[in-house]
Formats: C-alpha cells, sequence, structure tokens
C-alpha cells in the first residue's frame, strides 16, 4: 500500500508496516509493536486484502490500540464465497496465461517458486483483478513466496474453520470496508458476514472497481476520497 501511504501522509502522519513474519501469530506481534512502538493508540488502522484480515484480527486481539477499522478489498469471511475466485480470474485471462497461471500456481503449491516467478504470479494476478487499471508504481516492493503460503495456509484454516468470522465478535471501533464491484473477491463475502458480527459495521461498494482502487481509472478518485471522508468523519465527528 505504498501509494496509498504516501498519498494520505499530505494530511496526517502515516505509519506503513511491512509484515516479515511467517506465521500470522508472528505477524500479528510485528504490527503491534510496531502500533504501540511508533504510534500513538488508539489508531486508525487501514488494511488491503490480506493486510485487511491482519487487521482486522490485530482489532479483535487488541482493542485498545484501534479506535476504527477500515479494511480495503478484503478477501471473503466465509469458505462458500471464495470458491469462484480463481475460476474468475482465470476466465478473464488469454488461453496463453491460463496456462502460465496454472503452471505457476503447480510450482507456488510445491514450494518450487522462486521470487521472479512470484512476481510474474503477481502481475497476472493483478490483470485479473483489475476493471482498467493505470501504470502500477515500480517502487512496490516484492513479497516472498514462502511466506505467503505459510501464512495464507494458517488463514485459509483460520476461515474455512469459522474462527476468522467469529473474532469479529470482540471487535468493538466503527468498521468499514471498501470493495470494487468488479474485485475478484466478491464483495457479498464481506458484507454479509460483517454485518452479521459486528454492530458498528458500514459496507461501501466503488463502480468499475478492481481489487487495487487506488490503480484503478475510473475509481482511484472516488477511492482517495471516500477514504479521506472516512479518516476525517472519525476524527471530527
Amino acid at each position: 500500500m505504498a501509494p496509498v501511504a504516501r498519498e494520505l501522509s499530505l494530511d496526517a502522519g502515516v505509519l506503513e508496516p511491512l509484515q516479515t513474519a511467517s506465521t500470522i501469530e508472528g505477524q500479528v506481534e510485528e504490527l503491534r509493536k510496531i502500533l504501540e512502538r511508533y504510534g500513538n493508540p488508539p489508531l486508525i488502522l487501514i488494511g488491503f486484502s490480506w493486510g485487511a484480515w491482519l487487521s482486522y484480527i490485530v482489532t479483535a486481539y487488541y482493542p485498545q490500540l484501534v479506535k476504527k477499522l477500515i479494511l480495503i478489498s478484503s478477501g471473503p469471511f466465509e469458505e462458500q464465497y471464495a470458491t469462484t475466485i480463481m475460476e474468475t480470474r482465470l476466465n478473464r485471462l488469454s488461453v496463453d496465461e491460463k496456462k502460465e497461471v496454472l503452471s505457476l500456481l503447480s510450482a507456488l503449491n510445491s514450494s518450487d517458486l522462486d521470487n521472479r516467478d512470484f512476481a510474474r504470479f503477481g502481475e497476472l494476478m493483478s490483470k485479473a483483478d483489475s476493471y482498467d487499471s493505470l501504470p502500477q508504481d515500480s517502487r512496490i516492493s516484492a513479497s516472498s513466496p514462502d511466506v505467503y503460503q505459510e501464512v495464507w495456509q494458517q488463514a485459509s484454516k483460520l476461515r474455512s474453520s469459522g474462527k476468522l468470522l467469529q473474532l469479529g465478535e470482540r471487535i468493538r471501533c466503527p468498521v468499514v470496508a471498501i470493495h470494487g464491484e468488479y474485485d475478484p473477491h466478491p464483495y457479498e463475502g464481506v458484507k454479509a458476514p460483517l454485518s452479521w458480527v459486528i454492530k458498528n459495521f458500514r459496507f461501501i461498494l466503488l463502480k468499475k472497481c478492481g481489487h487495487h482502487p487506488w490503480l484503478e481509472r475510473n475509481a482511484k478518485d472516488s477511492f482517495y476520497r471516500t477514504l479521506r471522508n472516512e479518516i476525517k468523519f472519525h476524527t471530527t465527528g
């Protein structure tokens, strides 16, 4: 979320934590320590994609650290909504790109994917996830396939067991979810489950928008306007 952090830093102080631990517990503790050491809790916590889940988990375990939680392009919180994600992505790619993705997925699942191939996998997923993408920021740092695979296996089990959604019962601060209508992660899998478990919850759907709102030609401005309104509303309200 480097571009988002830079944009928001024009208005206020921003922390952009980078997670390196290979377990959910490790990443939760990494984030907690950064918030406590470099921030002035309670803070507004903004998480994107896996970071949305991580922020949600941290808020559940350490509610005293967070005064408002904003989830951007979160993965669905129940397994039933996740079954079509990869199918949707593949249907948006060419025949050759589909074959490449399936080959890379096989290598990823067998832990035989290097950083270069993992970056290519991310590039293809970003293409499938986008409605009308702007040029991407070349300064965005690459992540590790080993960390991704290890953490995702744990996260997937947390969701399928129902424990991920149950954590929402611990959250007392306001929660806002911002999601693109074109995102292959179905927005219903965020909106419906969280509406059941979180009392103070609102959902905002962005039209003509995929998984990375700040990179969408048609949604970038409305995304930043929405995000700033949510931050200012809480600060002043």
